[in-house]
């Protein structure tokens, strides 16, 4: 039998993976069909492991056996990988065994040994590309795990535990499916949940091969190349490369799965909007010859119709940087769990303006970087813990996610980064399950040209953000009027593990017109949607930014449900940003004032806008029942505790 990965509805690949709309909790127990599920079926299994040992089971003498599925390129099997080690070790005093299994055709040995050293597993591995063991165990994912006890009946199958989901991840679990069970097992009672679902790839078996059904060489390596290997290629951002027809006949089905669900490519913006310079959506076209092809049975066809191999620039993609800056210590990333934010200042060493035409941010270690964003502090600026929450509304100068590095923009048109500025990398980082450390770098071309628009970053927000404990879709609107004819380039919605959709809108003589339309949103995805052609408001428009959010027990991201979530810079906070890149027509470059439609600027001039959103009733003072969610982080500069601040006492927050 031929093993071949499908993602599970409940499987996260976080970073570079592959992601799942919101499931409705990150692990189901399926306690009422366990009889279903083989639970009390006695299990005898018998092969080899890595080093050609013979391995049984369940062990023998062992008081209860352990057979967990894994795989080197699940990203999420890599992300349990270090809880099972740690498992092994805590059991292993009271007789429990542990036996590891890769079912992955595409798979290289020498990887599972370094996997298997990295997290401590004591107990054997076997590569079976076969699939031997799985009709027996009837297995489903390769991150489910089988609890067998010393008479060989099986007592529980599932999940190791419910930290991680598709696009979800936990500081720590709330349910310890697998302890708990080895627990009730070894008592001599049967485990409260005999089954769960687990997350990662399904298994499935191949079909025969059909007539008249699309190639691989013909078509499917085509549309692969086009819209898949700028991440899934050696040395790119992905897990596992997808450059060969093993490499994707071995993942058909999970590409079928996230190609159906649309998490793959990754692009979120609904149809009706746009068009998009940037879009890397797949058309109804190629999701049915990909449909067709694997239920045909993949077909190689003939290798002449094959396209040309792709040739990958090595390093900078906006090719040899006039300028680099690098963080210069490299910053530890622990081997699993959930990382704050981390922020780091760069200074650079220009004595005058640069204009900056080209921005590329390059991660030290791909596999850890979930996103950066880089922004500008001026000369003399210092920037508070409570500061960053307000700096971030100035807009961002580059930023990161996974398939978007670079910022090209047009000839004639760039940012301008002021002499003497410092930049400031925010990170955010996703452990895999390997202790890694990273040095982030961004690289700048300079224009050549003259410089005929000044590319503004700015952003509509509502500083007023206060989410209800449980609330499954609390909505959150900001707006803003157009002083000045502008042309908008791009959007970017930015939320935190709460967010769930956003919108963009432009309200003109009364007509509302929807601009960016964003149903599910993807805090693992942080793209910037750039429009093919630039579009232009005028004074008077308005333009509307809204956001949704989850803050309830279903939401798998969720780090606390009972929480009222305000404003605040790490990812258990939230954010209510809806960025806008434009340009102003007619505006001599480093001259204009751009400030009106909220630009960024220094700290001093954030404030003062800030201020203004805040005081809702315009009496020259900002209480706790306007700034709400915000309080806690503006309330300090509150220097005569009258509970209100002034614009002064604001200011200080700055300094």
């Amino acid at each position: 039998m031929k093993t071949i990965l499908l993602l599970s509805s409940t499987a996260l690949l976080v970073g570079v993976g592959f992601f799942q709309k919101e499931p409705d909790v990150p692990v189901k127990t399926a306690a009422p069909s366990a009889a279903s599920r083989n639970i009390g079926l006695r299990i005898q299994l018998t092969g080899q492991d890595l080093d050609g040992a013979s391995v049984e089971v369940p062990v023998p003498g062992a008081k209860a056996t352990v057979v967990a599925l894994t795989s080197t390129t699940c990203p999420l099997c890599n992300k349990y990988g270090p809880t099972l080690g740690r498992l092994e070790v805590e059991f292993k005093t009271r007789g429990v065994r542990f036996v590891y299994l890769n079912p992955t055709e595409d798979e290289d040995p020498a990887e599972m040994q370094e996997q298997a050293a990295r997290w401590k597993f004591s107990g054997p591995y076997l590569h079976q590309p076969d699939g031997s063991w799985v009709p027996t165990l009837q297995a489903k994912t390769t991150t489910e795990v089988f609890l067998i006890d010393a008479e060989g009946r099986l007592r529980y199958r599932g999940a190791v535990d419910d930290q991680f989901g598709i696009g979800s991840g936990l500081p720590k679990p709330r349910n310890n499916f697998l302890k708990d069970a080895l627990n009730s097992v070894l008592d001599g009672k049967a485990p409260a949940h005999p089954v769960t679902d687990a997350p990662g790839c399904l298994l499935a078996e191949a079909t025969a091969t059909k007539a008249q059904v699309p190639t691989y060489h013909g078509r499917i390596q085509h549309l692969i190349q086009k819209n898949c290997m700028t991440c899934h290629r050696d040395g790119g951002v992905a897990p596992f490369s997808l450059d060969g027809y093993t490499a994707v006949s071995s993942r058909a089905k999970m590409l079928e799965f996230v190609v159906e669900e649309g998490i793959m490519p990754p692009w979120y913006a609904a149809k009706g909007t746009g068009p998009w310079a940037n879009d890397r959506s797949l058309s109804e076209g190629d999701k049915a010859a990909l449909r067709d092809w694997i239920a045909g049975g993949m077909p190689k066809g003939d290798p002449k119709e094959a396209p040309e191999p792709l040739r990958f620039v090595e390093g900078w993609t906006i090719g040899k940087p006039d300028a680099v800056f690098q963080i210069p210590k490299p910053i530890p990333i622990q081997e699993s769990g959930v990382m704050n934010y981390v922020n780091v200042d760069v200074p650079t060493t220009f004595s005058e303006d640069k204009w900056v035409e080209k921005i590329e941010v390059v991660p030290g270690d791909r596999r850890a970087v979930h996103h950066v964003l880089v922004f500008i502090r001026k000369p003399g600026e210092r920037w508070s813990a409570q500061q960053e929450a307000l700096a971030e509304l100035g807009g961002f100068f580059g930023g990161y996610v996974p398939g978007y590095s670079a910022s090209i923009y047009p000839a004639g048109l760039a940012k301008r980064l002021p002499q003497g500025s410092t930049l400031r990398f925010q990170l955010h980082y996703t452990p895999y399950g390997k202790a890694s450390s990273d040095q982030t770098k961004i690289g700048l071309v300079f224009a050549k040209a003259p410089v005929v628009n000044e590319v503004h970053t700015t952003s509509l927000a509502s500083l007023r953000l206060s989410i209800p404990p449980g609330a499954p879709n609390h909505e959150v609107s900001a707006t803003l009027e157009v002083p000045f004819a502008a042309k908008i380039l791009s959007f970017l919605p930015h939320m935190h593990v709460r967010g769930k959709a956003a919108r963009y809108e432009l309200v003109r003589e009364g007509k509302s017109r929807v601009l960016l339309d964003v149903p599910r949103y993807d805090f693992n995805w942080q793209l910037n949607y750039i429009l093919k052609n630039p579009m232009e408001v005028k004074p008077g428009d308005q333009l509307k930014y809204t956001a949704w959010y989850d803050n309830s027990a279903e939401n798998p991201n969720n780090p606390d449900p009972n929480r009222r979530v305000g404003w605040g810079a790490q990812t258990y906070d939230e954010m209510h940003l809806g960025y806008l890149e434009f340009i102003v027509p007619g505006e001599k470059p480093g001259e204009g004032d751009a400030g009106a439609l909220g630009r960024g600027g220094a700290v001093d001039g954030i404030i003062v806008r800030t201020f203004r959103r805040l005081d809702r009733d315009q009496d020259g003072y900002v209480t706790e029942a306007e700034a709400r969610g915000l309080w806690n982080s503006i309330s300090r500069a509150d220097a005569n505790s009258d509970g209100r601040l002034s614009l002064e006492e604001a200011k200080t927050l700055g300094r």
